[in-house]
Parts: C-alpha cells; sequence; structure tokens
C-alpha cells in the first residue's frame, strides 16, 4: 500500500507522542521510588562507556555544561528513534512496536548495570519498565487508529490507510495524560533533601575572619580569595544530583582495619570539627583554566579517623566510594603525613551544598579532585593499590596525583586593550601543601619580573599576585603577558607544556593584550 506523506508525518507523530508519555510515566516513577531514571541511567552509562578523548573534549568544549548537553542529546535521540519508529508503523505495526520496546530495554539494561549505591535492583528497573509499557503499548493503541479502510486521493490515485480519528483522539487523550501525570509526579514529588534545615555545629578549632592582607580587593577582575558557593568549580560525572537523606545516611570505614567503623551523619557532627582554608583543583584543569576554587571547610580529620580503626601493615590506599557508585583511591600516605585531610560537612560556613557533596565528602590539600575529592561520601575501604582499581585508573589517569605548582592571569582579559601608561597584571598561583614563595611575570618575552604576593594564608590555599607595568613607552598594539610561580621548597613552575592527561596540565600561561 502507498502511503502518502502526511499519513507518515501522523504516525512518527504517533511514536513523540508514545515515546513522552513513556518517559514521562518513567520519571514519575523514577521521582516515587527517589531512584534514577531512565534518561539519566542511560546518559550515565554513555559517560562511563564513553572513550578517554571525548570525555575530555566534552568537558574542553561545554564545561559544567557538559551533563546538561548529554541529557538533550539522549532525549533527541530518543526522539527520533520513536518518530522513525511511528511512521515506519503505519504499515508494520509489530516492527515499531518492537522498537519503541527496544528503547525501554536499553533504559532497563542501563539500570541494570548502573551502580547506584544502596539502591534494591528491582527497585531501579522500574522507571525503565514503565517506559517500556507506555510508550510500547501506547505506540500500538494509537497505530490501531490507522486500522480503517484505505481511502482514495482525488488527486491521485494513491490509496492511504483509513483513520478512524475518534478512536485516534481518545488514545491520544488517554496515552497523553498517562505521560502528563508521570511528569507532574516527578516535578512535584522527586524528594529535594532541604539542606537548609541543618546546621552545622561550631567547630572545635575554629579560625579568625580572614586577615585583609590576603586578598587584593580592588583590582577587578582579579578571582576572589574566597570562592563563593555557587561559582565554585564542579567537575563529576553524576547527571543527577544525589539526594541523600542525612537521617539514614552513614559512612562505613572497614578493610584492613583493626576495628570497622560506622558513623551516622549525627555522630559525624559530634565529633571534634575543624576549619581549614584549602584550595581544591581539578585534575582536568587547563593551564590558565576556571577549575580551581578555593574555600573554608569544616570537618574532621581524616587521620584521627583512621587511627581508631587501626589500619594494618600493608595497607597503602584508601578505595572510597560515593552513594552513586564512583569509586577514588587515595594514598594513604597523603592521609596519614599530617596534612589537614577532612571529612568535610562544611563549606564557607554552611552545610555541604548538594552538588558539592551533601552531607559529606572528602577534601585533602595537594591532591587533585580525582583520587581525593570524593563526594557524596558512604564508604572508605582500607586496602592496597594493589586489589583494586579505582574509577578514573583505567581511562588513563594516573593512579597518584599530586597538584602541580601553577599560576594563572586573570587581569588583563584576552585581547583587552588599555590606553598607555600603568597596566595592572594580576592574578592567583598555587602549590597546595608546599606553598607559593614567589611569582613572576615576562611581559613579551623579556626579562621575568617578581610580582607582588598577598600575604600567605596557609601553604593550602592559592595567592593572589600583581604586578603593575609600565607601559608608557610601549608600542601600540598587541603585547603578551606570561606568568610562572616558585615554591617555597625551590621548584619553579615548568615551561614543559602538558596536557590534563595523566596527572595534571603544565606550562607557563600566557595571554595577549592590547595597548593603544
Amino acid at each position: 500500500m502507498t502511503v502518502s506523506k502526511k499519513t507518515r508525518l501522523a504516525g512518527a507523530g504517533c511514536g513523540i507522542l508514545a515515546a513522552a508519555a513513556g518517559l514521562g510515566a518513567a520519571e514519575g516513577v523514577a521521582a516515587f521510588l527517589s531512584v534514577p531514571s531512565p534518561v539519566v541511567a542511560v546518559g550515565q552509562q554513555m559517560i562511563d562507556l564513553a572513550p578517554p578523548f571525548l570525555k575530555d573534549f566534552a568537558v574542553e568544549t561545554f564545561g559544567e555544561n557538559d551533563k546538561g548537553i548529554l541529557v538533550i542529546g539522549v532525549v533527541a535521540t530518543l526522539g527520533l528513534v520513536a518518530a522513525l519508529a511511528g511512521a515506519i508503523g503505519v504499515t508494520r505495526r509489530k516492527l515499531a512496536v518492537a522498537m519503541a520496546a527496544g528503547l525501554g530495554i536499553v533504559g532497563l539494561i542501563a539500570a541494570y548495570f548502573g551502580a547506584t549505591v544502596a539502591v534494591p535492583l528491582t527497585q531501579r528497573l522500574l522507571p525503565g519498565l514503565a517506559a517500556l509499557l507506555v510508550s510500547a503499548g501506547g505506540l500500538s493503541v494509537l497505530l490501531r487508529a490507522f486500522d480503517g479502510e484505505p481511502a482514495t486521493s482525488t488527486a491521485s490515485t494513491e490509496n492511504t490507510p483509513g483513520v478512524d480519528r475518534r478512536k485516534f483522539l481518545g488514545a491520544a487523550a488517554a496515552i497523553g495524560a498517562i505521560g502528563v501525570l508521570g511528569a507532574g509526579i516527578a516535578s512535584f514529588g522527586r524528594r529535594v533533601v532541604d539542606i537548609s534545615s541543618f546546621a552545622i555545629p561550631t567547630p572545635t578549632e575554629t579560625l579568625p575572619p580572614m586577615p585583609a592582607g590576603v586578598a587584593f580587593t580592588d583590582i577587578e577582575g582579579l578571582t576572589p580569595f574566597l570562592t563563593p558557593l555557587d561559582e565554585f568549580y564542579r567537575v563529576d560525572t553524576a547527571l543527577s544530583v544525589p539526594q541523600v537523606d542525612p537521617t539514614t545516611w552513614q559512612l562505613r570505614i572497614h578493610g584492613m582495619v583493626d576495628k570497622e567503623i560506622t558513623l551516622t551523619y549525627d555522630q559525624l557532627l559530634a565529633r571534634d570539627l575543624v576549619e581549614r582554608d584549602i584550595t581544591l583543583t581539578c585534575v582536568s584543569n587547563e593551564v590558565g583554566g576556571p577549575y580551581i576554587g578555593n574555600a573554608r571547610w569544616t570537618g574532621t580529620s581524616v587521620q584521627t579517623l583512621l587511627e581508631e580503626a587501626g589500619v594494618q601493615d600493608g595497607a597503602d590506599a584508601v578505595l572510597s566510594t560515593s552513594t552513586d557508585g564512583m569509586t577514588i583511591g587515595t594514598p594513604i600516605g597523603a592521609l596519614m603525613d599530617g596534612r589537614d585531610a577532612i571529612i568535610a560537612v562544611g563549606m564557607n560556613g554552611q552545610p555541604l551544598p548538594a552538588d558539592r557533596g551533601f552531607p559529606a565528602r572528602m577534601v585533602v590539600p595537594g591532591l587533585y579532585g580525582y583520587v581525593s575529592a570524593t563526594k557524596w561520601l558512604v564508604d572508605m575501604e582500607i586496602t592496597r593499590f594493589a586489589d583494586f582499581e579505582a574509577y578514573w585508573t583505567p581511562r588513563g589517569w594516573a593512579e597518584e596525583a599530586p597538584i602541580k605548582i601553577s599560576s594563572r592571569i586573570d587581569v588583563p582579559g584576552s585581547f583587552q586593550k588599555y590606553d598607555k601608561g600603568q597596566i595592572v597584571i594580576a592574578g592567583v598561583a598555587w602549590a597546595q601543601n608546599t606553598g607559593v614563595e614567589g611569582v613572576e611575570v615576562s611581559i613579551d618575552g623579556g626579562e621575568w619580573q617578581a610580582a607582588e604576593l598577598s600575604d600567605e594564608l596557609s601553604v593550602d590555599t592559592w595567592r593572589q599576585w600583581r604586578y603593575a607595568w609600565d607601559g608608557s613607552g610601549a608600542t601600540s598594539g598587541s603585547h603578551e603577558a606570561k606568568v610562572r610561580a616558585i615554591g617555597q621548597d625551590g621548584e619553579t613552575q615548568t615551561e614543559e607544556q602538558a596536557p590534563p592527561r595523566p596527572n595534571g596540565a603544565s606550562g607557563w600561561h600566557g595571554i595577549v593584550f592590547g595597548v593603544n
């Protein structure tokens, strides 16, 4: 039977409507059960299975918007396949229903292999099952409206399937209602933990207010010394932010220990809490990149916890696990050498934001986040590197990764133009757990000149710097500024360019600016 383009488009619309209803139903079930939806489950598997170069491309191209772009891509692909299934289904209903069911099966497979901790498998599968039944069943019902007697077009001899409009409209209304109901449950029923209702006790060791000398506050465009919560970078693999109920949350410390420890949230808060100023850096940060931030953290000492548990001989690593299944391996030496490694419960005087790891996360000075900064922490296994592979190491990243000394120019911005005269060049420099001793600036490849440093607050935090360049005699046109840092151990930041993989980027940051 020859089918008109208009009829095919109508079939495609049926496919999209059925898929949308299935997606809405799945989202509603997922919200009710507080488990990942099929879109999230599929997207999470795409993240986990993506080759390293694709992950790097996504972070470099889309930054913190990479997760949103991925979700849009998953939904768009779903829509295209659903539309194709509906168009085919006008004449081949069984094939179309099989295609719709296949989309649901993909969601079930993704949920099955999902690593979400403490969520029973049956609960993880139910949203995908709802999507399969509603989308495949809905498409089958909608396509039955095309079972009428063929109608002959008055403009040609073309025959097209007859459409029972009453049957179609009734089916579309019922299926659409299922989708709307599910979406409504997802919108209003998904659990969101009210973090504002929780308060962090006053730490046993508090820090004084930030001294005035640690920050240059009169330079427009210079990164603030303390990063606001809503501006602190976020790099992780969680497509949806875990909503962890602190009333049921527990942290288990076990493995090669003399005594296993399990802590509730209240027990964690009841321990001796300390405040520490620590700068965190992501290993995926390019030279001069934005994935670094400085905060005042509140938490309890990791070293004290491990000493209470009693680390056994031979253990050289802690395998920490997030509630979403992310695993991170951290050298025990970095947790028990006296540095301020903490299990953080607060950030800048407030409970951790949900997307920064509430209710608890690890913070370890001097190590890149992928080997130390586990968010939504629920498990710490004392073990050996030889006995496990954490999430990132099979993906081409180094097993151990101390942060490299580095620096960045914030001011001027690239290609910013100035009139001749004194031009302020400023930025930040860091060498966590070592400390920054000096910063030097070179203009147009000339001699390195010492920059002025802000006061040091801690070896674990970055330092601001500034350099006043006399550009009154400069030629008009483009000029280049470069910066390098010098650590308190005498190490000078290397000029050698290296990409973030496998253990952090290196090289001097440079910018080009103009003089009128």
